[in-house]
């Protein structure tokens, strides 16, 4: 966790970019990130460069070897004066990592062809060079921070996108990780990848799980073919790539697609999907693709997703989702066919429902997390509801720690739902069956099911009460006596 001394250091610089006219969050956080993967870009030539002074082995160089290459190496430039830093930012070094990659068409290479250097004056640049490497050099030094950095800074988004779009907090997104628990061999896709935020967790709940025990081959996937995202916003794919880059995911397969539309024909390809799609949403009903509205004929993006992860996923495949509660109880026929697919065609393991503050402050929508296993076959027969009536933060538009967490009790009770056989309808957490959802048209909100034990209060009899009532008028008189007495004085 980053302290709250780094933290007032990231907000200068923040402020610094800002006082110079870069307002807009996403602006900011894509230039602070070019930033970021410049300086990475000087650390991995240092790296290098030690490696073959000590090894004797040539190692491959990043930067071109005459004086003009060296020259946009972070540690030659970052002392200069503001005016030289910014025409070899902006006009040397800034192309060059537009043009990295070469001919590759990796993601990073592919999104960075519309990127523009913004940054106003050459003051506003050395201010956040000299801020970020005294970050870099005394604050996180030999400490694996870059990614708390970044994260700290995608928590800054705090506006929702056109279509409903927002960041999920990442304690939501390690919880929904740990639920499904994906393995080094899997393949794990968020077709609404936002900044890659479901996949970095994923790379690390991996890294930690398995990094001691882990194949070249594993590796390799780990580098590349594991992690798949699409979105439609090419800046969000742009923060997705650098994202991940600075995570030590070389070969992301970051793309550009509208997922629920015709152009996606993927099926059949994932072992795991962690997403958070858009909701609110609609799309054109020519656009969107056949084989979802056989699933469910709507144009609302929260079903379409939904049945576009089943789509993707393999058989045994699974996923956990977010998802408005609308989807839960909705009375349309396109919600309750959602909810039919899901519970008779598919395995549905578990709903959990979650206070409506965890999005705060971008939204104050209620939602739920769903998981369920791709099977073609049925296999839904009892099914996990979770209450959960706090995640570790103020529920306010705040969001300030504090001590009341479900999440540690959801993931001891997912993973051993045996012990929930005996649960009641009261209890916070408990199972149902199959039939009874299905006598109640799907219906998967919590509520439905849950009890509420109603305790009996005894009240007094009224003459009891009216004599009470009696002797606080005689006392009150009394009062209004004395002090009128006291101020006739």
């Amino acid at each position: 966790m980053l302290t709250g001394e780094v933290r007032n250091k990231v907000d200068k610089i923040w402020t610094d970019l800002w006082a110079g006219g870069i307002t807009n969050p996403i602006t900011v956080i894509e230039q602070l990130t070019y930033l970021m993967f410049i300086r990475s870009l000087d650390e991995k030539e240092l790296e290098n460069e030690s490696f073959e002074a000590i090894s004797g082995q040539p190692m491959p160089k990043i930067f071109p070897q005459d004086e003009e290459g060296q020259l946009m190496r972070w540690s030659k430039f970052k002392t200069m004066d503001a005016r030289i830093i910014y025409d070899i930012v902006g006009t040397k070094v800034f192309p060059f990592i537009k043009t990295l990659n070469g001919e590759d068409s990796s993601a990073f290479s592919r999104y960075m062809q519309d990127a523009m250097f913004l940054i106003p004056t050459p003051q506003v640049l050395q201010k956040i060079i000299t801020g970020l490497d005294e970050l870099y050099e005394y604050d996180i030094k030999d400490l694996d921070m870059q990614g708390d950095l970044y994260e700290y800074m995608l928590g800054k988004l705090s506006t929702s996108g056109q279509n409903g779009q927002f960041r999920t907090p990442k304690h939501i997104r390690d919880m929904m990780v740990r639920l499904l628990a994906p393995t080094p061999n899997d393949k794990i896709c968020d077709p609404a990848c936002g900044t890659a935020g479901f996949l970095v967790s994923s790379a690390e709940y991996i890294r930690e799980k398995y990094e001691a025990e882990m194949t070249s081959e594993q590796w390799e996937h780990f580098a590349g073919e594991m992690f798949t995202g699409f979105d439609t916003d090419r800046t969000m794919l742009r923060l997705s790539a650098m994202n991940l880059m600075l995570h030590s995911i070389i070969q992301p397969h970051i793309e550009y697609v509208d997922s629920v539309s015709k152009q996606n024909a993927i099926s059949s390809a994932y072992d795991i999907i962690l997403a958070n799609p858009p909701f609110t949403g609609t799309v054109d009903t020519e656009s969107i693709n056949n084989n979802l509205k056989t699933v469910c004929d709507t144009k609302k993006t929260e079903l379409l997703f939904v049945a576009l992860f089943l789509r993707l996923l393999r058989k045994g495949g699974r996923c956990a989702c977010i998802v408005p509660d609308g989807v839960l109880f909705g009375s349309t026929k396109a919600h309750k066919s959602l909810r039919k697919e899901l519970v008779e065609n598919h395995q549905l393991q578990a709903v959990i429902s979650m206070p409506s503050g965890v999005f705060k402050p971008y939204a104050g929508v209620s939602t739920a997390v769903l998981i369920f296993t791709k099977t073609g076959a049925g296999g839904t027969d009892k099914v996990w509801f979770y209450d959960m009536k706090a995640d570790g933060y103020s529920l306010d538009d705040k969001r300030s720690p504090i001590e009341a967490n479900d999440i540690p009790d959801i993931l001891a009770r997912f993973h051993n739902l045996d012990a929930e056989q005996d649960r009641k309808p009261t209890e916070q957490s408990f199972l149902v069956d199959k039939s009874a959802i299905a006598a109640n048209d799907y219906d998967l909100s919590i509520n439905r099911y849950k009890e509420v034990v109603y305790e009996k209060v005894v009240y007094d009899p009224p003459a009891v009460i009216m004599t009470r009532l009696d002797e606080l008028s005689i006392d009150i008189a009394s009062k209004m006596e004395e002090l009128r007495g006291l101020i006739g004085e």
